[in-house]
């Protein structure tokens, strides 16, 4: 891709063959340069700080500083956008690396157009979440401790919104597409991506999940809520 400035990419994994491994993979890509490898943890935010990647691979389970550790002094730090490995899509250690500011997660069997995908994806800005995935593992990290009318705080944050862009997040939450969205209340994917980008500017969010999560704290979506075609989306207010 001439012309565009190669993503950046840090490799933590405390296996080097799974490093190896996901090395060639990514420097193959013409748009991809990997200008990095960590161990551990601890190396993970020591090698973040003075390279600066674009998107950090993140294993879990990592000695010294775990992953879930390593990614939250990450994302509060710095702008670098991370993507959690692990080897069950069901980890209960991935909530927890959601919650800590990651932009999605990756299972170690993945093909290798998965990873040169999800490495695009995280690094425009987008989570690497599917709409199933959403609605099981978000819904459950909040339910756990949220109380039952969720948070006040996380609500009253949602004040700043219009009624538009509260019910495009309540559809985001739902585990909607932009496509889905933009379907159900025929306008266009270009107006909902508009819709999504002033909710996480004016929330202070870094993207789709940190909105997810949100949302459901606040209790604006409830646990095992779902998105529902024909559902009228309020006027938006001025």
């Amino acid at each position: 891709m001439a012309g565009q400035p190669r993503l950046r990419v840090l490799i933590a994994d405390d296996q080097a063959l799974v490093r190896d491994g996901f090395g060639m993979i990514l420097s193959a890509q013409p748009d991809i340069t990997v200008v990095g490898e960590a161990a551990d943890g601890a190396e993970a935010v020591e090698r973040t700080r003075e390279l600066g990647p674009d998107v950090v691979l993140m294993d879990i389970r990592m000695p010294n500083l775990d992953g879930i550790a390593a990614t939250a002094r990450i994302c509060a730090e710095t702008s670098t956008r991370v993507l959690v490995l692990t080897t069950f899509d069901l980890d209960e250690y991935v909530y927890d690396a959601l919650r800590a500011g990651a932009s999605g997660f990756l299972l170690k069997d993945m093909r290798r157009e998965e990873l040169v995908n999800a490495v695009r994806v995280v690094a425009a800005g987008e989570a690497l979440l599917a709409p199933t995935v959403t609605r099981r593992l978000i819904a459950d990290v909040v339910s756990r401790d949220r109380p039952a009318r969720g948070s006040s705080a996380a609500s009253d944050r949602l004040a700043v919104l219009t009624a538009r862009e509260t019910e495009t997040l309540r559809q985001v939450a739902r585990g909607l597409s932009n496509a889905e969205i933009a379907a159900v209340h025929v306008v266009s994917e270009h107006t909902v991506k508009t819709h999504v980008s002033n909710v996480l500017a004016k929330l202070g969010l870094r993207d789709r999940v940190q909105a997810v999560v949100l949302a459901y704290e606040s209790g604006l979506v409830l646990p095992g809520d779902l998105g529902v075609p024909g559902e009228t989306m309020p006027p938006a207010r001025s």
